[in-house]
């Protein structure tokens, strides 16, 4: 049994041990790991409920646009995990390990870790109706300004050929997204070469690859995703899943660049986390929520056609209190995307279906049968519990979770 003093510096581990201080009733319902089930049960499988989660969706419009690949250099595909997150010296990278490789359900070899979380994810989408899929992300190494990547400031790294590589092994269910550092001097032909083989967007997590979005070295890139008509999909506020960098590369403003340059940007996480300087008022002006200057953004009607954001993670207790303000922005519901930043929905601690009910947010009817899904599909369990959320009578409506649309589209 963990203690209190254990569960605070579990949650250290993901920037919530403050949050956590002030939360104790945040102590989590389903323990601190995943229990990876599989098969999900008859019971589950036709409970009435299931019919309303898929009631009025179109399967083959619903792609979760939020999935992050894991992969280790045994597995001998050019994926990489910095060795600090295998150090005692580093007990915070080393706890975020364990809780990723726990919510993946991979075990404990290394040479078997990229198939297991392939096939693992693979059981979940047999859950899911056929057409259903997944957008897989690759992730790219830090790189200085004079775009040299460094592995000795990079967390982990996710090749392009990857992700594009695993896509091609189950093409009914998965969907690739590149990640190409702008400094890179290939990054033009690394665009290039991402739409010739089927990305459908760029996964760009500012601080911990190095990138300043509002920095001139960015345009040339910039330039090259608008004319292919490719999306960026860019975190945005604080980062503490991936420790390392410069936090102020997160600040949603900085994103304008991007847009100015015709670019489509998905805010990840709508920005619900952390604060930024409000450079509107100068480079020292006041710090403010990021997610207030990611809903000035919003609210720009110059960027109604270009900026979008995703709504993972948004069922984090941490996050909640976002949820619900972009639940009743329904002005922003067309703009919304769904996707569920697998495996995070697997790591026990951060998530919880009666802290949900006890907020109003969903029936608490629903309760156990959402924790007995998510012991067997953490997917799933993301997924159901986002088409269950009420608030004040409104929901997501079908085409936040259709989001092929999105990465189909055309931008003329």
């Amino acid at each position: 049994m963990m203690n209190r003093r254990g569960f605070l510096s579990a949650l250290g581990a993901f920037g919530f041990g403050a949050v956590a201080v002030g939360s104790w009733k945040y102590w989590p319902e389903q323990g601190f790991t995943n229990p990876c089930l599989n098969g999900l049960p008859d019971s589950v499988r036709q409970h009435p409920l299931m019919q309303t989660v898929w009631a009025g969706l179109d399967a083959t419009q619903v792609w979760d646009s939020h999935v992050h690949l894991i992969g280790s250099a045994e597995g001998g595909h050019g994926a990489w995990f910095s060795p600090d997150m295998d150090s005692p010296r580093h007990p915070l990278l080393l706890a975020q390990k364990a809780f990723y490789m726990n919510a993946a359900c991979v075990g404990e070899a290394p040479d078997q870790l990229d198939n297991r979380y392939v096939a693992r994810l693979r059981q979940q989408l047999a859950d899911m109706p056929a057409g259903f899929k997944t957008l897989l992300f690759a992730f790219d190494l830090f790189h200085d300004e004079h775009g040299r990547p460094d592995k000795n400031r990079s967390i982990f790294y996710i090749p392009d050929r990857y992700a594009a590589q695993i896509a091609q092994t189950a093409p009914a269910r998965f969907e690739w997204v590149a990640s190409i550092h702008p400094y890179r001097p290939d990054c033009v032909d690394a665009v290039h070469a991402a739409v010739q083989t089927g990305a459908r967007a760029i996964k760009w997590l500012p601080s911990a690859m190095g990138i300043d979005p509002l920095s001139p070295h960015c345009d040339r890139f910039y330039a090259a995703l608008a004319a292919a008509e490719l999306p960026i999909i860019s975190h945005a506020g604080r980062e503490l899943a991936v420790l390392g960098g410069n936090q102020d590369f997160g600040n949603p403003l900085r994103l304008r660049r991007a847009m100015d340059h015709g670019v489509r940007v998905v805010i990840a996480h709508c920005a619900s986390d952390g604060d930024d300087v409000d450079t509107d008022q100068g480079a020292k002006g006041p710090r403010v929520r990021s997610f207030d200057l990611f809903a000035r953004l919003m609210d720009e009607p110059r960027y109604a056609r270009l900026l979008h954001a995703d709504i993972s993670a948004l069922t984090q207790f941490n996050r909640a209190w976002a949820l619900k303000v972009v639940m009743q922005r329904n002005d922003w519901h067309a703009r919304l995307l769904n996707g569920s930043d697998y495996p995070l929905p697997g790591v026990m601690p951060l998530f919880s279906a009666s802290s949900m009910a006890g907020m109003g947010l969903l029936d608490p009817v629903a309760v156990p049968w959402l924790q007995q899904i998510r012991a067997h599909n953490p997917l799933l369990f993301d997924f159901a519990l986002k088409r269950l959320l009420r608030h004040d009578q409104t929901a997501f409506p079908a085409s936040v979770f259709e989001t092929r649309r999105f990465f189909e589209r055309q931008t003329a």
